[in-house]
This record gives C-alpha cells, structure tokens and sequence, in this order.
C-alpha cells in the first residue's frame, strides 16, 4: 500500500501549493464523497521509487465551535486519521502565530509522526523568525518554498523516513498466470459492495448495513470460482459490530485509493436508484489514471422503473464517456440477478490488461490502419510510423516508432487505439500508447 502523507495548517500557509508541488499538477482529485466536503484533496506523489498519496486539507481551527470552519477542522481531523505521517505547514514570513500553537497542540494529541515545514523561506534560512518556530516543539525546522520548488525533495524523504519504506519488489511475469487475481470493488457509501461480496461468498463475512460509511478499511478476502483464484478487495472493509455506529467520519477514501492501487482490476459499482453522480466520475477517473482494467455494474437494477433506466443509460453515456472500453452490467446484489455475466467480464478484463502483444503483429496492423489512413500532414511534415512493440502490461503499452510523431493528432490516436483493441481483444482495460520520434541527424546542421 501507498504510504499516505497528510498537508496540515492554518489558512494561507501554502498548503494548496505545496501539494500541486508533491503531485506535480494543478488536477487535484476531489473526493466528494457523502459526508466529507471538497475540502480534502488527493492526489499521487513520488520520491525515487516510492509513490505516496498526499492530502491536502483546508485551513486547520481546532477550536472551531460551529459553521463552516467546525467542519474544516473535522475533515482536517480525518485527514490526519488516514495518513501515516503528517507534514506541518507554517508561514515563514508570517512568523509564529497563536493559531500555530492550537495546531500543535492538537497534532500531538492525534499522535500522528509530524514533521514541520516553514513553507515561504526562500531567501530566509538565517532568519530570526524560523527560530521562533521551535516552540512548537516537532524538533528541526525545515525551511521550504513549495512556489519555487526549493527543499521540497528533501522535506519529504524527511516525512516518508521514520516508516522504513521497502524498495518497491519488481512483478514476476513468469508466475502471473498462477497468481491470484485482485479484484477491488469501488464506488461510493452505500451502493451495496459489501452486500455483492457477501453474495458471493454465500456468508456474511462483511458487515453489511444500511448507512453509508458503515466500513472503515480495505480487507482482502480469498475466493475461487471455476479453478480462478480471486482477493476480493472491498474498499471499504470489514469492521467490529460495535463500531457498526461510527458512519460517515470513518469512512476512509484513501482506503479506496489505495486499494485500487494494488488492484489488476476495478468493478465499479454504481447505484441505480441515485444515478451516476460526481462521486461516481471522481471515483472512474481515478481508475482510469491508475490504468488499472475496470468493468462497470450498475446495482438495485430491480428497484427502478423504466423511465428511470433510460435515464441512467444517458447519464452512462455522457458523464462515463472516458470509460467506454468497459463492459456495463445492470445487476441486483440482493437478488443475485445478473452475477454470472459479470464474472465472464471480469476474467475477460483481466485478460486484457495482461496480453502480450508480438512486435510483428504490432507494426502489421500499425501499417494496415497507416494504409486505411494516413495521419494529417502539419506543415511541411507527415508524421511517418515505422514499427510498433508493446512497453508494458496492466495496462498495454504500445510504443509507436518513427519520424514527426509530435504531429499526430487526438483524433489519429483514437483511430489507431480503435484498431489495436479489435485485433487484440483489449475489453475492458485501458490502452496507452507512446510516440518515439527518431532523430533527425541533419536536423542540427547548417544548411
């Protein structure tokens, strides 16, 4: 699992951009989850090999009574709750604020490992005023400008060292067809994961229960179906029933992110009565950039009409438009409906997502899409495709080899995307493909 790092500050610190900084993007994922405001933003960092989830949170007011900024501070609570290690974000320019110290305070309360960050020091090293920030008492103060990129690298090798990260183990290709497949079920609070799980297992081994948020954590359960090993992975997890009561402020999104991470491939569940939702798009987009392979299935398809149906066909079409390699399935967890196909789209997925895919097949059908149509000229230029070889699996990555490749168009590449997947079955996954332009050796010479 990816660690998780959590931005932790009073408003106006630069936390905001200190993340776009670790995330290297100004796309943060929102997660609009029930229960929890837009004010919690995630999105994937790396350092070396290690890739981490970082948090940012809105402005921190421990003492909060109510309104607007009580709820910031319960998302910020959460925040903290979810991460492995929290980075502490002060002005350097500002100095030291009473503010600073509540935060402190509350930090060492959670428990959580801290490390401080006096963000807006560039040019400041030496300055009295991050001197005064030893009050606070996390020990060294690290001067940092998330605006000009200075001591960012260091900040977080910093964070991540107190949880001894193991080197990243390379996957085995050889023994990827006794391995088990990893299945996460993902979607929003209450769309009926855990009851689909139950289903399949025949027991109930999740806790399932009519309140979003009843589930806390991820869990892996082993399951065999026709000779198939499976991990059911439910993002949401399994929990004491005593803890049953604890709903919305448990539930933990960066469990579903994480648990996708580690998935070969994602059901998506939606839920038929609620429509599909901006959760649900958040949810779908973050699959997509993770390139893990994905089967859509829309849940309670018996509890809605058919005006209602019509109606979700078109929301499917519009707002899952970026998902249309994958199979839908309209189903009822409660009343087993629609389970069997399901299975077949799955291992269908799954197959996908790890073909091998010959370099002399490759380049035959890049030239025969070449000859059906060749891509648009730009200027005085014609892109020219030479030979095609696969870069990776899980998901397939064609490489396309040749001159002028920059010139291609969107258009060209959803047409050579479109004939990759006929000829090699890709359902259910998505397809990358890479240009590498050759270069030019007398591009550099004087005429």
């Amino acid at each position: 699992m990816k660690p998780v790092i959590a931005l932790v500050g009073r408003p106006n610190v630069g936390k905001s951009t200190l993340f776009n900084r670790l995330t290297q993007t100004r796309d943060a994922i929102v997660a609009d989850f029930a229960g929890l405001t837009r004010d919690r933003h995630y999105g994937n960092g790396r350092a070396g090999k290690h890739e981490y989830i970082v948090i940012d949170t809105g402005g921190f007011e421990p003492d909060a009574g109510s309104g607007i900024f009580k709820e910031m501070a319960k998302q910020t609570r959460q925040a903290v709750a979810e991460a492995d290690v929290v980075i502490f974000v002060v002005d350097a320019r500002d100095g030291l604020s009473a503010q600073d110290h509540d935060i402190a305070n509350e930090l060492r309360r959670l428990g959580k490992p801290c490390v401080l960050a006096a963000n807006k020091a560039e040019g400041m090293k030496s300055s009295a005023k991050l001197v005064d920030f030893y009050e606070l008492g996390f020990g060294e103060v690290h001067a940092v400008s998330a605006a000009h990129g200075q001591g960012i690298r260091d900040l977080v090798d910093l964070a991540l060292e107190p949880l001894n990260l193991q080197e990243p183990e390379e996957e085995d290709e050889e023994d990827d067809a006794t391995k088990p497949i990893r299945l996460a079920v993902a979607g929003r609070p209450n769309v009926g994961k855990s009851t689909l799980i139950n289903t399949w297992l025949g027991e109930e081994r999740l806790v399932a229960f009519d309140l979003a948020g009843t589930t806390r954590d991820a869990i892996s359960v082993p399951f065999e179906r026709n000779g198939q090993r499976f991990e059911l992975i439910d993002t949401a997890g399994l929990r004491r029933k005593g803890k049953v009561f604890e709903a919305i402020e448990k539930f933990s999104v960066v469990k579903t992110l994480q648990a996708i991470e580690s998935a070969n491939v994602v059901l998506l569940l939606l839920d038929a009565t609620q429509g599909v939702t901006d959760q649900d798009a958040h949810i779908a987009g973050y699959i997509l950039e993770s390139g893990r392979a994905v089967v859509l299935a829309i849940n309670k398809w018996d509890a809605v009409d058919s005006y209602q149906r019509e109606q979700l066909h078109r929301q499917i079409e519009t707002r899952l438009a970026f998902l249309k390699f994958a199979s839908l399935h309209f189903i009822s967890a409660t009343k087993r409906q629609g389970l069997g196909p399901l299975w077949q789209s799955i291992a269908q997925a799954h197959k996908g997502a790890t073909r091998k895919m010959s370099t002399p097949v490759l380049t035959r059908v890049l030239q025969e899409a070449v000859q059906f149509q060749t891509p648009k000229k730009s200027g005085m230029f014609r892109p020219k495709m030479r030979y095609a070889h696969q870069g990776g699996m899980n998901p397939p990555v064609i490489v396309i080899h040749g001159n002028s490749l920059e010139h291609v168009t969107d258009a060209y590449k959803r047409f050579l995307e479109g004939r990759f997947r006929k000829e090699f079955d890709l359902v259910g996954t998505p397809l990358r493909i890479e240009f590498k332009t050759s270069h030019n050796p007398y591009a550099d010479k004087d005429e």
